[in-house]
């Protein structure tokens, strides 16, 4: 079984050898490669350049036993392609103008998905030209939610007073809005599969900033939407909201294929309470690899453990690497990963 086919089969709940493994943002700062590179280029320019976003992508797999590869890139490509202007300063993204008004929302660009983002399709061309056809490739965009709080907000600002506001007080806009970045991410995510992604990742990071009732109104519908508009692609969604916990019966309802799971809760319980009915992709707190290698390693054993071997486990983070994170760290989390299998 190479790396595509279980990473794949672990998607559809299928049976493997053992789990396979890569890890959120698994390309960029703490590699010396990756920051070597950005030394010359800017962040965006290496996402618009199909051959800087290949030649970061593939780093990580280079140096570590990784089942999958995931697109370089960014979830606020989607916004820029719109006609938001984006910008990366010191603090984060800053977006303007700020989406708060019917004015706002009329003046955005319904893109060509081809034409404005184009430079994806191309990127996943070389990507999986450089890897060949063993490893899984991941796509992924931003969902809905998530994109039009950065939208909203101009930033990413808890407690996030903008776009509940907005939800409080003017929901119909707030709608209008997350059904146009709906429709684009869904022709966005196919232009992908077109361009050879295996499967792909919805990030919704500020869902969990939701009370249930809000999340299955303003987030969820949105996000079966994007499903339902891939229904007919043989296209793996995997679903992360960071803060799952108090969300997990109501993802499910989402359609997707596997739910990512952040660390505040255990994959016992997520597996308890999904039944099954979906892959599970996690969990370890990225601060654990600033531990020692044998903590890293037990700790990767105790999560297999929390699945009891049932089939659909993807091991990952619970959340992004971090920027400064020991080399030594991400090398003994990758290692275990390979020696999982079996009973647990």
């Amino acid at each position: 079984m190479n790396s595509r086919e279980r990473f794949l089969s672990a998607c559809r709940l299928k049976p493997v050898d053992r789990p396979p493994v890569w890890v959120m943002r698994q390309a960029g700062r703490y590699l010396p490669e990756y920051r070597a590179l950005r030394e010359k280029h800017s962040f965006l320019d290496v996402c618009r350049t199909p051959e800087l976003a290949r030649e970061v992508t593939l780093q990580p797999l280079r140096r570590f036993p990784l089942d999958a590869a995931i697109l370089f890139s960014d979830i606020l490509v989607v916004p820029e392609a719109m006609g938001v202007n984006v910008e990366f300063a010191d603090e984060g993204p800053v977006l303007t103008p700020r989406l708060d008004s019917p004015q706002a929302l009329a003046a955005l660009i319904d893109p060509d998905v081809e034409r404005a983002l184009g430079y994806v399709g191309l990127a996943l061309d070389a990507i999986r030209e450089g890897m060949g056809p063993e490893k899984a490739l991941l796509g992924f965009s931003g969902a809905p939610y998530t994109l039009a709080t950065y939208m909203v907000e101009g930033r990413a600002s808890k407690p996030f007073s903008a776009i509940k506001t907005l939800a409080y007080r003017e929901p119909a806009l707030l709608h209008a809005l997350l059904a146009r970045l709906a429709d684009v991410v869904t022709r966005y995510l196919r232009l992908q599969a077109a361009h050879g992604a295996d499967a792909v990742q919805l990030f919704d990071t500020w869902a969990g900033e939701l009370a249930p009732a809000d999340f299955s109104v303003f987030a969820l519908p949105y996000v079966q939407r994007i499903v339902r508009g891939l229904a007919d692609l043989d296209l793996p969604v995997i679903y992360f909201v960071n803060g799952l916990g108090g969300l997990v019966e109501r993802a499910v309802e989402s359609g997707a294929a596997a739910l990512g799971v952040d660390w505040r809760v255990s994959l016992a319980d997520v597996r308890r309470r999904t039944q099954g009915k979906v892959a599970l992709q996690g969990n370890l707190d990225p601060l654990e690899l600033y531990g020692p290698a044998d903590r890293i390693r037990r700790r990767v054993r105790e999560l297999y453990a929390e699945t009891a071997g049932a089939p659909g486990f993807i091991l990952n983070l619970g959340h992004g690497i971090l920027p400064d994170t020991p080399i030594e760290g991400m090398a003994a989390f990758a290692d275990e990963a390979t020696r999982l299998g079996g009973q647990p």
